[in-house]
């Protein structure tokens, strides 16, 4: 980066002048126009909203290179930044995204990258977030001279497309993934089998709030229940639970009610009775079981199988009847062999795809703050 501390010793030594956003851009708020949903016409062209894209339709009011900040809505990113998006070519765009484009002397890609650096927490107000247009323009740029927007423009740039070009390889391994599921579990050649010849399952067990430890401890297991899988960070621990009710991490959760269908496993602890253990026979290889339990073609299957009602149930008996395909054991290996591979790379947050991912953002966000940091010109005179 010697290259860019040179322009800067040379073009800018004292620091730079900061100006308000609508000084650095054309904004084209104005132009905007919402459409409902269903007076939408489907077609080609990208519908955005706050946050992306969120439909496709068959006209456009946008033809160009843009960038997009989320005006009400989805506004927020978790470290408080702006939701900012790069829109390219013939678009529509909605009244829930503030829109800009370039004017001569400021980089538009200069403003993308800086606005993703901005916490605007302490603007946004009202019951539904908003960024209002006053407060949006009056955001602080700081605009060294435009070899230097360039320079920086480039760096960073790299370490975007590096991500991009990682994520367009997970989405081809995802779909390498589904094909073979598809195509390697549910061959023809295979006998179907109902779920009760190659397993039996456990119902967990609901335990009443006054019984849950927020401690973990010596003969304590951590409690599973559903709002495990929505992410939440509510934790509580069982002492000393039923044998019948505890799982480890090879073990396999089905939950049977509310998220119908959904497959855990790779976590110990206790299980509420919103979920089954499925407890493999010898006739079925238990990661084999797995693969099958988390494929679509099962989770759609134990949907449609669910009792109706505001809260889907999945009763033993039902879960029993699904049929899966049973291939030999040695067959079932040779499955999962080929099923773990794309899982560890598609999936493994240690050292798959998602890892190198995460690597890259992170080092796209470090040299990001590093670079878009400046000496204002008039605090330093």
């Amino acid at each position: 980066m010697s290259k860019l501390n040179d322009l800067i010793e040379e073009l800018c030594p004292n620091g730079v002048e900061y100006k308000a956003l609508e000084f650095c851009c054309k904004n084209l708020d104005n132009k905007r126009k919402p459409v409902t949903k269903s007076d939408r016409e489907q077609g080609e062209y990208p519908y955005y909203g706050a946050n992306g894209i969120q439909d496709y339709v068959s006209n456009y009011i946008f033809d160009g290179t843009y960038v997009l900040v989320g005006e009400d809505g989805s506004v927020l990113t978790k470290s408080g930044t702006p939701m900012v998006t790069w829109a390219k070519g013939k678009i529509w765009v909605n009244n829930h995204a503030h829109i800009i484009e370039e004017i001569e002397g400021v980089s538009l890609r200069f403003l993308f990258h800086y606005l993703q650096t901005i916490n605007i927490s302490k603007l946004i107000h009202g019951n539904i977030p908003k960024l209002t247009g006053k407060d949006f323009k009056a955001l602080e740029i700081p605009l060294p001279p435009l070899p230097i927007q360039e320079e920086i423009v480039r760096i960073l740039d790299t370490f975007t497309e590096l991500t991009t070009e990682l994520t367009t390889e997970l989405t081809a391994r995802k779909k390498q993934y589904e094909y073979y599921e598809n195509n390697i579990i549910f061959n023809q050649n295979y006998n179907n089998v109902m779920l009760n010849k190659v397993c039996n399952v456990n119902q967990g067990l609901q335990i009443p709030i006054s019984q849950r430890k927020i401690e973990s401890g010596e003969n304590r297991y951590f409690y599973i229940t559903v709002q495990f899988l929505k992410g939440t960070n509510e934790l509580y621990y069982i002492e000393n639970p039923a044998s019948s009710v505890i799982c480890e991490c090879d073990d396999i959760l089905v939950t049977r009610t509310g998220s119908t269908g959904k497959i855990i496993t790779g976590v110990r602890g206790c299980f509420h009775n919103n979920f089954f253990k499925v407890n493999c026979f010898d006739t079925i290889n238990k990661r084999y079981m797995y693969y099958v339990l988390k494929s679509k073609k099962i989770f759609d299957k134990m949907l449609r199988t669910a009792s109706g009602g505001t809260v889907p149930d999945l009763p033993h008996g039902k879960f029993y009847k699904i049929e899966i395909p049973l291939p030999p054991l040695e067959e079932q290996q040779r499955i999962v062999d080929i099923l773990d591979r794309f899982d560890m790379l598609c999936n493994d947050i240690s050292q798959g795809l998602p890892a190198e991912i995460k690597a890259r953002q992170q080092q796209y966000e470090y040299y990001r703050d590093k670079l878009l940091t400046f000496k204002n010109l008039d605090v330093e005179s």
